[in-house]
């Protein structure tokens, strides 16, 4: 039976948003690609939506990922607000909260799948890390945070220390301190759902980022700094696109000789 166990498993945990979705699943494709099974969860609607909407790829085809949709709790659904002040969409916060519930499901699948490999590697959205925290029961499992939005964006809204540091950089450049503010980006409400789950992301032992050093390499390496002080690992492991190298160059090729 060991024999036959996987070395390492993957569980990836989004959250329920198009945008959040889409990039966990394009991760999942380059993972399984080394032949690591993923195990992709979510809610049973946007399990099904998020493959109906995918580009550049069928998830259908690949033998090594594994969809988990499970339900959720009813929840109110508001129509959006055009006319709101705050330009945050808090209609998709019960959606937010709703998820949370996905917990019990998520304990029950990491518990099952923990027996069949050495290393239980859980990835989860920074905005779902209270689904995952029942990890820590299981000795061979490790959870890591996922960023969806820029590493730029992260420092400054998590970390103070980085976040300051920042700011010095970019208002010697002319950037003034109202360019760099969140007032308005998110709600109270909002607010206080975010700071629930980043005290939950402090079991993971590192996060991920879809960026890469080229992009973001100031920000990264401070944040690099910072994530070496507490013991955790920090991964740059973007951007991920779906798009075939080989078939761009040839398209870029093509329009270049084309303005020869």
């Amino acid at each position: 039976m060991v024999a036959n166990q996987n070395k390492v498993v993957v569980v990836m945990i989004p959250l329920p948003l198009q945008g959040h979705l889409n990039q966990l699943l394009h991760l999942s494709r380059l993972i399984s690609a080394h032949n690591v099974p993923v195990h992709f969860v979510c809610t049973a609607a946007h399990g099904r939506q998020v493959r109906l909407r995918l580009q550049g790829w069928n998830p259908n085809t690949i033998s090594t990922i594994f969809f988990h949709d499970f339900p959720i709790p009813p929840f109110a659904c508001p129509p959006p607000n055009p006319n709101s002040t705050n330009k945050f969409p808090s209609h998709l916060q019960p959606l937010c909260e709703a998820a949370t519930h996905l917990r019990n499901h998520v304990a029950s699948l990491l518990q099952k799948l923990s027996s069949t490999t050495n290393r239980l590697v859980v990835i989860h959205d920074s905005l779902m890390s209270t689904v995952v925290q029942d990890f820590v029961c299981l000795p061979n499992a490790e959870s890591y945070t996922f960023h969806s939005v820029s590493a730029f964006s992260t420092a400054l809204y998590t970390s103070e220390k980085v976040g300051e540091q920042i700011r010095k950089l970019i208002e010697s450049k002319g950037t003034t301190e109202y360019d760099l503010s969140f007032d308005g980006c998110f709600t109270p409400d909002f607010k206080k759902f975010i700071g629930v789950q980043h005290e939950y992301a402090k079991l993971s032992s590192g996060r991920i980022y879809n960026t890469c050093r080229v992009i973001e390499q100031p920000i990264l390496d401070l944040l690099e700094i910072e994530a070496r002080s507490r013991n955790k690992t920090l991964w740059a492991l973007g951007p991920f696109n779906p798009l075939e190298l080989k078939r761009l160059l040839q398209q870029i090729f093509k329009y270049v000789t084309t303005l020869v």
